[in-house]
C-alpha cells in the first residue's frame, strides 16, 4: 500500500517543518512521497525528492490541501493512503506510516483515520482533539465521526469517491464536512491513540477569524449536509451552546456575524446525509445534532 503525504505551510516554521520532513523520512517501510504546499508564501530550502507547489496566494486551508491532493493526481490516485500533517507537528514514531498501512490493508471499510495530538513536552492531548463527544480518555481507541485536519491519514479513494475538501470554508469544520460525506458513502473513521502527532499545545481562538469562520462554517455544514428537518435543531443547539460558554461581547458579535453570513451566502451543493447515516452517526455516539 503506496502512502504519500501532504504539508501546508505559510512559510514561517522552516525549523519546524524540516523537523517534520526528517520524521517522515524516518518512517518504517517504503519511502514516503512528500508535496509541500506554500499557502501563499515562498518555500524554504527543503530535502532533495520533496515536491513542491507554491500559491501565489493563501487560499486557506482546505483549498490548499485540496492542491496537495491534487499534486498526486487526480484524487490523489497514485498513491492508496495520503497523511495529512501541521507542519509544526512531528511524528515521534517511526511506525506510523506502517500502522497506517496495517489498519487500511485490514479493514476495507475504514477510510480515515484520526491521530492523537500529543504536546511535546508534556505528553498532554488536549479535549478538543479528541473527535468524540466523550474524550475524557485520549488513550481509548474508537470509531468516531469527524478527524483532526492536521493529524489524520485518508484512503485516496475516498476523495475520488466523495470529492475533496470543501475549498470555500477556508478554515474550520472542512474535516466534518468530508467526514460526514465519506460516512454517508459508506466510510468508517477510526480515531487511533496509538499514532501520535506531535504539535505544541494552541488555543484555537489564536487565528483572527477564529468565532467568524467558525459560525459561519456551522451553517453551511447542516445547509449542505443534514436533511431539511435537521438543519434548526442543529444549529439552534449550536447557537444555546454557545451562549451558554459565555464567550466575550467582542467574540460573541464576531460568532453571530459569521452566523448570519452563514444564512446569507451561498454553501456549495447541498447533498444531505441518508437517514441510515443519521441513525449510523448516532449509534457511533454524536447525532449530528450536536
Amino acid at each position: 500500500m503506496t502512502v504519500g503525504a501532504v504539508v501546508l505551510t505559510m512559510g514561517n516554521r522552516p525549523e519546524e517543518l524540516r523537523a517534520l520532513l526528517d520524521s517522515v523520512a524516518k518512517q518504517d517501510g517504503d519511502p514516503i512521497e512528500v508535496v509541500v504546499v506554500g499557502n501563499g508564501s515562498p518555500l524554504p530550502e527543503l530535502p532533495e525528492g520533496v515536491r513542491t507547489v507554491e500559491l501565489p496566494e493563501n487560499v486557506g486551508i482546505p483549498a490548499g490541501r485540496n492542491v496537495g491532493i491534487e499534486a498526486f493526481g487526480p484524487g490523489g490516485s497514485e498513491v492508496d493512503v495520503l497523511l495529512f500533517l501541521d507542519d509544526d507537528g512531528l511524528l515521534p514514531g517511526v511506525d506510523t506510516a506502517e500502522l497506517c498501512r496495517q489498519a487500511f490493508t485490514a479493514d476495507p471499510e475504514l477510510g480515515i483515520i484520526s491521530f492523537r495530538i500529543a504536546d511535546p513536552d508534556t505528553g498532554v492531548t488536549q479535549r478538543r482533539h479528541v473527535p468524540r463527544l466523550r474524550a475524557s480518555d485520549p488513550m481509548r481507541s474508537s470509531r468516531v465521526t469527524t478527524f483532526l485536519g492536521g493529524a489524520n491519514a485518508v484512503r485516496t479513494t475516498v476523495f475520488q469517491q466523495v470529492g475533496g475538501l470543501p475549498d470555500d470554508f477556508f478554515y474550520a469544520h472542512e474535516e466534518t464536512d468530508l467526514a460526514w460525506r465519506a460516512l454517508d458513502a459508506g466510510w468508517m473513521i477510526d480515531y487511533r491513540s496509538d499514532m501520535v502527532l506531535h504539535h505544541p499545545t494552541t488555543a484555537p481562538s489564536r487565528h483572527a477569524v477564529y468565532h467568524r469562520m467558525v459560525a459561519r462554517n456551522r451553517v453551511w455544514l447542516a445547509r449542505r449536509n443534514l436533511p431539511a428537518l435537521l438543519v434548526p435543531v442543529y444549529l439552534g443547539v449550536w447557537l444555546l451552546l454557545t451562549l451558554a460558554r459565555r464567550p466575550s461581547k467582542t467574540a460573541l458579535r464576531a460568532w453571530l456575524g459569521g452566523f448570519r453570513e452563514g444564512w446569507k451566502t451561498p454553501c456549495g451543493p447541498r447533498r444531505p446525509m441518508k437517514w441510515r447515516t443519521v441513525w449510523r452517526l448516532t449509534r457511533l455516539g454524536r447525532p449530528p445534532v450536536i
